[in-house]
């Protein structure tokens, strides 16, 4: 009994360590994103400026996504050349193709993503058992994971609508802070779904986890957001 606890605590410990590994990867993704974020602003004075070690270390952090670069520009070219007729045809409007993915995504973090970890606070603050009438009849509790897992989903979604949009407007393709921040994002609401899982083995530990790395979650897609806002504005 002794050695099989011990095994379970060895295992637990490796999780742990490659659950915290890629957290700060991810973290550090996003970190070097912010920092290189005036790179993609237009500006002759931009671009004049002499290489800094930030810049640098964003550029081999973007390099990164280089794996996966040739298959998800592969599937935006399958519809790339649809959006195309479609704007030929007076279907999607330049306005649509330019901030339609902006506004869909900006409306699930403003609304279900904020609501949603307004719940999970509220769960942590030991109110899961209370409802309201945005809860539609359910308890926080029960209703807090759902809409996380819908935000989650339309986030994943979008995220194929921004690339397919970016590679239909002739952007480069996962070069810009704002790609970096959304691979980033992802991953961690990936973490964060797969967190409570642990909690029956975890205890306070791994709810005290989840609830710290959602809130920076959150704080990340805000950014993920400006981010995106600022590349929209220089083209």
């Amino acid at each position: 009994m002794h050695l099989s606890n011990k095994c379970c605590h060895l295992l637990h410990l490796k999780h742990s360590q490659a659950m915290h590994r890629t957290v700060l990867l991810l973290l550090a993704l996003a970190f070097a994103a912010m920092q290189s974020s005036d790179a993609f602003v237009v500006s002759p004075a931009k671009r004049a400026l002499p290489a800094s070690p930030l810049r640098a270390s964003s550029v081999e952090l973007a390099s990164l996504l280089d794996p996966i670069k040739p298959p998800l520009e592969s599937y935006a070219d399958i519809w790339v050349p649809l959006f195309a007729k479609a704007q030929e045809a007076g279907l999607a409007p330049e306005a649509a193709l330019h901030w339609g993915h902006p506004l869909a995504m900006g409306t699930v973090l403003a609304t279900m993503a904020t609501f949603g970890s307004y719940l999970g606070w509220q769960v942590r603050l030991g109110n899961g058992g209370d409802s309201n009438a945005l809860t539609m009849g359910e308890t926080i509790r029960e209703f807090h994971p759902k809409l996380m897992t819908g935000a989650m989903f339309f986030f994943f979604l979008g995220g194929q609508g921004g690339l397919v949009l970016g590679k239909a407007q002739g952007l480069p393709f996962l070069e810009s802070p704002h790609a970096m921040t959304a691979f980033a994002g992802l991953g961690l609401l990936a973490l964060q779904a797969a967190l409570p899982l642990a909690f029956e083995s975890g205890g306070a530990a791994a709810r005290t986890a989840h609830t710290v790395l959602g809130t920076g979650t959150m704080g990340l897609l805000f950014v993920h957001a400006g981010l995106g806002l600022q590349l929209g504005q220089t083209f």
